[in-house]
């Protein structure tokens, strides 16, 4: 069912063009080392991985890496490890979140655990995690191993957090805040702190880059939560509306919820408590979003914290490379218009 919301006034658009060319050389050696390192003996290994990692992700993620790296004035090559050590982290934790969700479909086509079945889906995605943190071992920085290693738990810690908040209505604003700062943002941060780490930046940098990286995974998260009511399956890379079918509390429900009538709490609970969420629930779903303004809403917030991203840049001279980083921001928050 496609129901498309209009997202009112449309902000500037962003681009991620920049950013992909400034470090499109990096990312070459990025690329090369990924396809090394899904090498296996084990056939199906290398098999399950690449169909995620080829399936046409914009890895974004290990892009933050290199490019905090280079706005910090690396010279090393140890940035490409830790892209790559990136990417796998996210692929693994993909995988993982396909066999807890029971996706269908990943990136536009069917996930890994639906071609090879869940058990294979989560020991590939235990494979990869495994190469991740042998890389960053090779890399030699113990402070980029703590930062990644950390952040690994605090994915899964989200993992949980959420598995706990699944078809609870009674979950706050700060509640769900908490968990997509654990599930998603927590990578994002890393990704853009291990950079000017390796590069032996000022620890006032670090925490720059961190906190870009932080804010940018969080507004990422909550413009996905939108587009779920009210986008369409090419930009999600999965059905819309999945979110709604799976029973998870996101942040456009929890306004919802929130501002409804008794009645509109109850319709709430039937769907997403009692798995009451078929295509009419849906739609009825999308309409009270629409009447309480929580897509809307939920965009702002993204905004929000769009702009705390740009404004923990801004101690950083201005540069090509700050200027990418700053219309990532807008990329993402653009991808809901």
């Amino acid at each position: 069912m496609g129901v498309v919301v209009s997202f009112g006034e449309k902000a500037d658009s962003g681009s991620i063009d920049r950013l992909v060319a400034l470090v499109r050389e990096d990312m070459g050696r990025v690329n090369e080392t990924i396809l090394a390192r899904t090498g296996s003996d084990v056939t199906m290994i290398p098999e399950v991985a690449q169909h995620l990692i080829s399936s046409g992700g914009k890895r974004l993620r290990p892009m933050l890496t290199l490019a905090t790296a280079r706005l910090s004035r690396y010279s090393g090559a140890g940035h490409v490890k830790l892209a790559a050590s990136v990417e796998f982290m996210h692929t693994a934790t993909l995988l993982h979140d396909d066999v807890v969700d029971e996706s269908d479909l990943r990136r536009g086509k069917p996930s890994a655990r639906k071609v090879w079945g869940n058990e294979a889906s989560v020991l590939v995605g235990d494979f990869l995690l495994g190469q991740a943190f042998k890389m960053m071992v090779e890399v030699g920085s113990l402070a980029c191993l703590d930062v990644l290693s950390t952040a690994a738990a605090v994915i899964a810690e989200g993992e949980v957090m959420q598995l706990a908040a699944a078809k609870n209505t009674a979950t706050t604003e700060d509640e769900y805040l908490a968990v997509i700062r654990a599930k998603t943002a927590a990578l994002f941060a890393a990704a853009a702190e291990v950079g000017p780490i390796l590069a032996g930046a000022e620890p006032t940098a670090q925490k720059a880059c961190r906190s870009y990286g932080l804010n940018l995974g969080i507004a990422f998260q909550l413009i996905d939560d939108a587009l779920d009511y009210g986008g369409t399956a090419a930009k999600l890379g999965k059905n819309v509306g999945d979110d709604f079918r799976e029973g998870k509390i996101t942040l456009p429900v929890v306004l919802a919820f929130r501002r409804g009538s008794d009645e509109e709490r109850g319709f709430w609970r039937a769907a997403l408590e009692e798995g009451r969420s078929d295509d009419a629930a849906l739609a009825r779903a999308i309409e009270l979003l629409r009447r309480h303004r929580a897509i809307e809403d939920t965009i702002e917030r993204a905004r929000h914290y769009g702009a705390m991203a740009k404004d923990a840049l801004a101690l950083f001279p201005p540069s090509d490379m700050r200027e990418a980083l700053d219309e990532v921001v807008d990329f993402c928050i653009s991808r809901a218009h």
